[in-house]
């Protein structure tokens, strides 16, 4: 047997195993895939999906009518809720992140058009992504298995057809990056299926990095700070409540100095919830002052 024959084996056979469990979500050029995870549950990316409801089209061309169980905006995860049938959920046994070169096939049904399975090779481990709140996700999987539009929740697996992330963000020269399978990510998307959305703490501002939160102090004459420049406050927010103000420069919170947007979501996950209070050292012109920002129990 050539070598050529041997790969077409390979993902032929993955895409007979792991095909069936590789779904799409949407219609035509429509929302994106997914990947059955247990019995009536599809993983998915949040950012693919765009309301409560969705068709769910199987490989067999069964097409079912899913509804959104829960969301996870900062890991870019969702579970949908759809009759899955005798469909056999893929392997999901967290282990060790694939080192690069190590072979990958990434498998999709965009919009419900057809399966698609690629190979390609695992080309930068541990690298991150940002959801669609901005945070970022660690861990992600860099590959080259080149996948079309609406691919965005599908499976990424290995040879043996255990799945080792969702495919999540298209980068320039055709490279993927996978949100990792970890067994926190299975947690996590054990919460969602039961309906429990992680509520995650909003401080209510647009902020711009540090780099330009310097340039601009130094186009108006005010000393240069490392901070996140506030460029908008969200009415009846924390933020709002608390008293910042678009033009603030936050330069620490919760006792740390902030050099990234990164440190701001760190001390936001980190507050108590039983104190669910955080305290931000702001910048206005060229005063400094302590603000306490409260946050209301709940999501």
């Amino acid at each position: 047997m050539t070598a050529l024959q041997e790969i077409q084996d390979t993902v032929g056979g993955l895409a007979e195993r792991v095909g069936a469990a590789t779904i799409g979500l949407g219609r035509g050029w429509g929302v994106g895939s997914g990947v059955v995870i247990a019995r009536g549950q599809v993983l998915t990316s949040a950012h693919a999906l765009r309301r409560e409801e969705v068709t769910v089209t199987f490989a067999d061309g069964r097409v079912e009518t899913g509804s959104l169980s829960g969301s996870d905006d900062d890991l870019d995860l969702a579970v949908v809720a759809a009759e899955t049938g005798e469909v056999e959920p893929v392997r999901w046994e967290p282990g060790d992140a694939p080192g690069i070169g190590a072979p990958v096939v990434a498998l999709a049904n965009p919009g419900g058009r057809g399966l698609r399975a690629t190979l390609g090779l695992v080309s930068s481990s541990g690298r991150s992504l940002r959801g669609p709140r901005g945070r970022s996700i660690g861990g992600a999987i860099e590959h080259t298995a080149p996948l079309p539009r609406g691919s965005s929740g599908g499976p990424l697996v290995d040879l043996e057809g255990r799945l080792l992330g969702i495919n999540s963000v298209r980068l320039g020269g055709g490279l993927i990056l996978a949100v990792p399978a970890t067994a926190a990510v299975r947690d996590r998307a054990a919460l969602l299926a039961r309906g429990e959305s992680p509520p995650a703490r909003r401080l209510g501002v647009a902020v711009a990095p540090p780099r330009v939160a310097r340039r601009l102090r130094r186009a108006v004459g005010l000393p240069e700070r490392s901070g996140l420049l506030v460029r908008a406050v969200e009415d009846g927010t924390p933020a709002a409540r608390a008293g910042l103000e678009s033009g603030d420069l936050i330069v620490s919170a919760g006792g740390n100095d902030l050099d990234s947007v990164d440190g701001l979501y760190a001390a936001l996950d980190a507050v108590s919830p039983s104190r669910g209070r955080l305290a931000l050292g702001v910048v206005r012109g060229s005063d400094e002052r302590e603000v306490a920002v409260a946050f209301e129990e709940g999501p």
